[in-house]
């Protein structure tokens, strides 16, 4: 499963196109640091130190810029969701049982962290064994303990306190004493039981010496990749660990510490000088410190990094699709497409749509790379083609072109096609309406609906948009809610918590699921999905893979509009320019300053 990351500000916003160039793309990538074979995409018994970066020196300083989104005001490791904090934490300050790491391809590779390895489980995978290392200490010199690991994983359940964090999807629904049931709404018509459920002990973590055991209600396959999450590591316990207090300045396990943050708008991390190399396959420490700044304008981060000079030297950032004439030439390789663990979609409802030809004609009136140049996107660089809802750098991804959906080459805009289509599905020209929204304070979101609109006209469709002065993800999250049932036509963007199939196919297939904004629901994928979930680890990915092909080629659950890109720019005086695609950020764990 995965968090619901609102990428996207709109059905037309947030969408994705095909990219081929820089060392970003996990194909394309540079041989460098990170770790040998990476060709698996796990390797077990990998030790500390990290491979040493080649021509890595340490000392010096780097500010990274990310005006992409709101600074973090808690870095709480049991509350940290998707985004840039978390990245920045898991890379640098917080230790997990597992870790991702960049391989020589540049593909992410699942290594031990804090555990000896990557976990033993029982022949059903419902209970999984963790030895925590010995030699890994925190910031004051101190021993972690495995009862410390275990505190932390069991704060994970406090969703009041974490609502962003693992325990809504994973600790509370799966763990042996967490509230039972697959969602928060299915737990809500469990009705008794569900109370009952809720009283029930919390059994699923528990230690045994060195060993922190972990057990779940089903088979977890995956818990390896699960606790690579932040909220699977240590934290003190006593009252130095309440929230939100523990939030502003967590203890550091990782070689670096929290020196201070500014909530929302800066973060300052120095070394820590009791992180030991050895204890530790996947990070090194080569700078002094870092500043992290979240209170600029993309457009004041763009001019920065384009005007160069000394200012820009010692520079990380995220930069626009905007900039990318100007920074392409400028940059050369220092300008890096990283890809991202994240799908764009169109959600045609399925309770509405259900005629597959008319969901294949919606699929070729849509303007991709119209839509992605109004939202100032650039084709081939922050946004690439999607076939399907698996990335194609992921685990067992079939390695082709493109989904044959019925209609050759896929995805593309044809609205002949697609108006032939309707046609032979017994609609003339303007007869079917497709109803959406818009998020009307959004010029962005405004200006690529219009091109959405025209687009879909062309293709023979009627097209009505609803505006709101929201998200309209707040109004897709509330099914039984008058505006939502107006609507035949949602979206979802949505990021894996791994780069795993499981962590995009499985939500947005799922009936149910709160991804499911298409309420997509088909009893042979359901049962397809549980037939997954329960395959050994070295079956899942494949399996997964074929699943999203299958459903799309035969159903159309969705209509998926695009992969998404980062585009980071690096200083002259920044070593080692790389991202990382497990995130989709800067390759914070291999930098160093060139001097």
């Amino acid at each position: 499963m995965s968090r619901w990351r609102p990428w996207a500000v709109g059905v037309a916003s947030g969408l994705l196109l095909t990219a081929c160039t820089g060392s970003g793309d996990p194909e394309d990538a540079d041989e460098g640091a990170g770790a040998p074979g990476s060709s698996a995409s796990r390797i077990a018994d990998l030790r500390g130190p990290a491979r040493p970066v080649e021509g890595a020196v340490s000392g010096g300083s780097l500010t990274v810029h990310l005006p992409g989104e709101p600074g973090p005001t808690s870095l709480d490791p049991a509350g940290l969701g998707q985004g840039q904090a978390r990245a920045i934490m898991q890379a640098l300050t917080q230790r997990s049982l597992t870790q991702y790491v960049r391989g020589e391809d540049g593909t992410p590779v699942l290594v031990p962290d804090l555990a000896t390895d990557l976990g033993r489980p029982n022949e059903d995978h419902t209970e999984w064994r963790f030895t925590v290392r010995d030699g890994v200490t925190w910031e004051d010199g101190s021993a972690v303990t495995p009862g410390q690991v275990a505190f932390g994983i069991t704060r994970t359940l406090d969703v009041k306190a974490f609502p962003l964090g693992p325990g809504a999807d994973y600790t509370r629904p799966y763990f042996a004493g967490g509230t039972q049931g697959r969602s928060t709404e299915q737990q809500g018509k469990q009705g008794k039981k569900a109370k009952k459920a809720e009283k029930a002990p919390f059994t699923g973590v528990r230690v045994e010496g060195r060993d922190v055991v972990l057990t779940t209600t089903e088979p977890y396959p995956e818990m390896d990749r699960l606790v690579s999450l932040p909220g699977f590591g240590p934290v003190p316990e006593g009252k130095v660990s309440d929230p939100p207090g523990y939030g502003r300045k967590p203890w550091a396990t990782g070689p670096y510490r929290v020196k201070r943050l500014v909530p929302g708008k800066r973060l300052v991390l120095v070394t820590n000088g009791q992180w030991q190399p050895d204890s530790d396959p996947g990070r090194h420490q080569y700078l002094d410190r870092w500043v992290f700044r979240f209170d600029r304008t993309q457009a004041q981060v763009d001019r920065l990094v384009l005007d160069g000079g000394k200012r820009a030297r010692h520079t990380v950032a995220t930069v626009s699709g905007h900039a990318y004439p100007e920074a392409a030439p400028a940059l050369g390789d220092r300008l890096v497409p990283q890809a991202a663990p994240c799908v764009s979609t169109l959600a045609p409802d399925h309770t509405k749509i259900t005629d597959l030809a008319v969901r294949r004609a919606l699929a070729l009136a849509y303007p991709y790379e119209e839509a992605w140049l109004a939202a100032g996107e650039v084709p081939g660089i922050t946004r690439m083609h999607a076939d399907s809802l698996v990335p194609p750098w992921f685990p067992g991804k079939q390695d082709r072109d493109a989904v044959d959906a019925g209609e050759g080459s896929w995805p593309r805009t044809d609205p002949e096609r697609a108006r032939e289509l309707l046609a032979e599905a017994g609609h003339e020209p303007g007869d079917y309406e497709l109803t959406m929204l818009v998020h009307e304070d959004d010029p962005r979101a405004v200006a690529v609906q219009a091109r959405v609109t025209r687009a879909l006209r062309r293709g023979g469709f009627a097209v009505r948009v609803l505006p709101v002065a929201e998200s309209p993800y707040n109004v897709w999250g509330e099914p039984k809610s008058p505006l939502d049932k107006k609507l035949n036509v949602r979206a979802v963007s949505l990021c894996a918590d791994w780069p795993s199939g499981s962590g995009l196919v499985e939500p947005l297939l799922r009936a149910g699921s709160d991804y499911n904004t298409a309420r997509f629901a088909e009893e042979s994928v359901e049962q397809e999905l549980d037939r997954i979930a329960a395959l050994p680890p070295t079956e899942q990915d494949e399996a997964w893979a074929e699943l999203d092909e299958r459903a799309s080629a035969e159903q159309l659950p969705f209509v998926p509009t695009g992969f998404r890109r980062e585009l980071l720019a690096f200083g002259q005086g920044v070593g080692n320019p790389t991202g990382e695609a497990a995130s989709g950020a800067p390759n914070y764990r291999d930098l160093y300053v060139v001097q």
